[in-house]
């Protein structure tokens, strides 16, 4: 019989709690649950949450201990995973992320250029909180971080807290993977899942490129698969919570664009702010960013749906969405509780993996992972083109740690500058001060 887990949901108040609630209690055979508690620390949004999960809790799992509290130690005591995806400032914060660029013609992304690393700045010390607390009251857990933006808190964790049971994830490859696997299933007829491929790939968090694609049955899907997205990106009939509104349909259109720069490769959706940003930015409306269409849309959809689920006292008529990240984390923490040396792609330390790039870079590339946690697969060196790329958005995220550890001015002027979004020292200032301004509340003091 399968040990159960105990687990704590970091960012309890989030639109993706409800999901992975529901993607947890959807695999108690694989990976049983004692205890899941919420944590976060805006009471009020959490408890809008918790109280409509727990309602769902009691009908679909009554023996599980469910609780959710703004208490560290609480929270954070006997556990075995903290599964972390923290948004400080929540979306009025990233809605600033957002347009304060696009004032200046800049690209105005959440993980991407300025917008980047404003919230990155805001999400490190929250996280290393999380951490030093799992640290003080159950050192032996392991913090799967998927709390955004992931390159830059993995080198924050890899600077700050090395040596310590993190693992830092996305699901975006997983989406793209799911996308791929809609287009094959179209192209040959056959229906096939993400699970049944087998990749190669490489780069930063939101900065990557697949290599090869195989079906673990030894099919090369890579020729079929290229064609399709030189003809129509990642755009497919898959269905995608959270990935549906219509920002997400364009940017899946523009993967053919990113392709025919290196027909060699499959690459990642969101390099398109960093090959394309003059096309970004002029189709983007400085006035409705995607935290605007977050906020009317998704925000107000699941939070609809635990009002509901709270006033009729039953989840038997209304019920939430799972996104594909939550069936990831849960395939995580199978992997590591039981040893089971799934293949899964995570952001962990290079250390020669790819044999031409920093060893000390926090890449994405494909592991092994079981009870000791991810074992990096070797990659071997990387085209020109891909390493030019990867250096400078590398030392951009360097540079953003640097800045905050030291409170340095300087050093972030120099991220924004450095970074492929940014067209000038001068505009990278202008929009620096700006950001500082916008976010004196969670960054620190820079001098």
């Amino acid at each position: 019989m399968k040990q159960s887990s105990a687990i704590c949901i970091a960012g309890g108040g989030s639109t993706y709690t409800p999901g992975i609630v529901l993607m947890l209690l959807d695999n108690l055979d694989r990976f049983p649950i004692s205890r899941i508690t919420l944590y976060d620390n805006n009471e009020e949004r959490q408890a809008k949450l918790a109280k409509a999960c727990a309602i769902m809790m009691k009908e679909k799992a009554p023996d599980i201990v469910f609780n959710w509290t703004s208490d560290p130690q609480t929270a954070f005591t006997g556990i075995d995973f903290v599964m972390a995806h923290i948004r400080v400032g929540l979306y009025e914060m990233r809605e600033k992320d957002e347009k304060i660029p696009l004032k200046y013609g800049v690209v105005g992304q959440e993980t991407c250029g300025p917008g980047g690393i404003a919230y990155g700045m805001r999400s490190i010390g929250p996280v290393i909180e999380i951490a030093d607390y799992m640290e003080k009251y159950s050192p032996n857990a392991w913090l799967l971080n998927y709390s955004n933006p992931a390159s830059i808190v993995a080198e924050a964790t890899r600077r700050l807290r090395p040596g310590k049971h993190i693992i830092n994830i996305c699901d975006m490859p997983v989406a793209l993977e799911t996308m791929m696997a809609a287009a094959l299933s179209e192209r040959t007829g056959k229906t096939y899942t993400r699970k049944d491929f087998e990749v190669r790939y490489y780069g930063l968090n939101h900065f990557g490129w697949w290599t090869d694609i195989h079906t673990k049955d030894g099919k090369d899907v890579m020729p079929i698969l290229k064609d399709y997205i030189k003809e129509n990106g990642f755009a497919t009939n898959a269905k995608d919570f959270q990935h549906k509104d219509a920002s997400w349909k364009e940017t899946y259109q523009k993967a053919k664009d990113i392709y025919a720069l290196d027909p060699t490769t499959i690459p990642s959706t969101y390099l398109k702010y960093y090959l394309f940003p003059d096309e970004v930015v002029a189709h983007s409306n400085p006035a409705y960013t995607r935290a605007n269409e977050v906020m009317e849309g998704r925000e107000k959809e699941v939070f609809g749906i635990a009002e509901r689920i709270i006033a009729k006292g039953t989840a038997k008529e209304d019920t939430f969405a799972v996104g594909v990240h939550a069936s990831f984390i849960v395939d995580l923490a199978c992997a590591i509780r039981y040893n089971t040396k799934e293949r899964m792609l995570l952001i962990v330390e290079n250390n020669g993996a790819i044999a031409n790039l920093d060893d000390t870079a926090m890449v994405e590339i494909p592991c092994l992972v079981g009870s000791s946690g991810a074992e990096a697969l070797t990659v071997g060196k990387i085209p020109s083109f891909q390493l030019g790329l990867i250096n400078e958005q590398l030392y951009v995220e360097k540079l953003v740690v640097e800045a905050w550890i030291e409170g340095s001015y300087g050093k972030l002027w120099q991220a924004l500058t450095l970074s492929k979004t940014v067209p000038s020292a001068s505009v990278a200032k202008k929009i620096l001060d700006e950001l500082m301004e916008a976010n004196k509340e969670y960054w620190p003091t820079l001098s």
